[in-house]
């Protein structure tokens, strides 16, 4: 770790700031940012474990400012304030138990599932433009304990795809696509904390690298945020099926070449 510390440079802030902001552009809005990030962050050279931890550090700032914005505009609903120390729980619990299931078997379920989300948000054309119900019951409730639950596990186990899966259950439960978004970044906000607790206690974390990133990443959740809470659906909508197909296209590359 000291490594990265000693090697640090001008161009690596300005190459972390870039990375950080494009990143949480894409983040703030549909998830997604850590495409971007991750691989930002293992091209300066780092393993696997420091990469993935610094990340989650960057990552939690710039959600953090995310949902701020949403909430602001009135675009994040109670119940996701409400669930999000499940979602904690379950991402702390998922990165404890990160050796439960084997990878390449996550990869091929998730890949399925991801299809199947995309195909259905493609194909309901009007689906998340407006919301089809002003308040969510008991049973909505009910759904979102156990989507903060268990996506929260799923996040801080093996992690590709939770804001896309998120995003669409609350597309299901009746909210508009920038209140799913908003929901969607309140609960992987804090799945991400529970996940950068276990990596912190873990030493996996290069806390400068991840603070200049994170700076980076506040400005680009402020510009991203903005902009989806200003277009709305007819902006958020092409975005989340653009990112839901390049995790899927990521998925399937490692799957066949890794």
């Amino acid at each position: 770790m000291e490594q990265f510390v000693a090697e640090l440079n001008l161009y690596t802030v300005a190459f972390l700031l870039v990375a950080g902001f494009v990143a949480c552009f894409i983040d703030s809005t549909v998830g997604g940012g850590g495409l971007i990030s991750a691989p930002a962050l293992l091209a300066l050279g780092m393993p696997v474990p420091l990469a993935l931890g610094t990340n989650k550090l960057s990552a939690s700032t710039g959600a953090f400012t995310s949902i701020l914005s949403f909430w602001r505009a009135g675009k994040i609903n109670k119940i996701a304030l409400y669930f999000m120390p499940l979602s904690f729980i379950g991402s702390a619990v998922g990165a404890y138990v990160v050796y439960l299931l084997p990878e390449e078997l996550m990869k091929n379920i998730i890949v399925v599932m991801l299809v199947a989300v995309a195909v259905y948000t493609y194909f309901r054309k009007d689906w998340g433009d407006v919301a089809s119900k002003e308040e969510l019951g008991t049973k909505e409730y009910i759904a979102v304990a156990i989507m903060a639950l268990g996506l929260g596990f799923y996040d801080g186990f093996f992690g590709p795809g939770t804001g896309s899966f998120l995003i669409f259950g609350f597309l299901f439960l009746g909210c508009d696509f920038v209140t799913a978004a908003g929901n969607a970044k309140a609960l992987n906000f804090a799945s991400g904390i529970g996940a950068l607790m276990s990596f912190a206690l873990s030493g996996s974390v290069v806390w400068i690298y991840g603070v200049i990133m994170a700076i980076g990443m506040i400005f680009g959740a402020i510009v991203g945020s903005r902009m989806a809470i200003k277009k709305g659906a007819a902006y958020v909508r092409p975005l989340y099926l653009l990112v839901t197909s390049v995790l899927i296209g990521k998925q399937v590359y490692e799957i066949l070449f890794k």
